[in-house]
């Protein structure tokens, strides 16, 4: 089993939400596959890593991670997503579980589009969407601050993540593990 986690984070608050989840994973002894979307991969204005795309095939769940940029994902993550379409038309990731992982600077910065982006992502690619499943204020987790159960959204004004928002995080990759070795 393996969980690929694929991110674009520039300030580095992504990053830190990315990593609390792959903590997560790796309590549960799930091989994980980590890769940050570096602006070298972009060349001529497209995403270009054959490789990458082949071990994402062979993973058995992704987690799309991006900051919340204008209203959507980063232009770096879209990139990688527009390199999928050879992917897409083989249907390579259909029945893979998808999860999503964002942020931006206001506690309503559009994140919910970010995710919706990722969520359509995944439907093209036949891929199964797996949210969060914790009402906020309903229990005592003290999970999922601002009440987004599409997947983890954090608010982010400096470099430092909101503590809730990591233990959000934490909780997607607990949550993404038990279904994992469910299934």
């Amino acid at each position: 089993m393996k969980i690929a986690f694929v991110y674009f984070s520039s300030s580095g608050n992504t990053h830190q939400l990315v990593q609390a989840a792959i903590n997560a994973v790796k309590e549960n002894n799930i091989e994980t596959f980590v890769y940050r979307i570096q602006g070298s991969d972009i060349i001529d204005g497209r995403f270009d890593n054959r490789n990458l795309l082949q071990v994402l095939d062979h993973c058995h769940a992704i987690v799309f991670a991006s900051p919340t940029y204008m209203g959507g994902v980063a232009a770096q993550f879209k990139a990688f997503a527009d390199a999928t379409s050879e992917t897409w038309c083989k249907q390579a990731w259909a029945g893979k579980i998808a999860a999503g992982i964002t942020c931006g600077s206001a506690p309503n910065g559009d994140q919910t589009s970010t995710l919706n982006y990722f969520v359509t992502f995944a439907s093209q690619h036949g891929m199964l969407w797996l949210g969060l499943a914790n009402a906020y204020g309903y229990s005592d987790n003290s999970v999922n601050r601002l009440g987004c159960q599409l997947g983890v959204v954090a608010s982010c004004e400096t470099d430092s993540v909101h503590a809730t928002d990591l233990a959000t995080a934490k909780y997607l990759g607990k949550r993404l593990s038990k279904l994992i070795k469910n299934n």
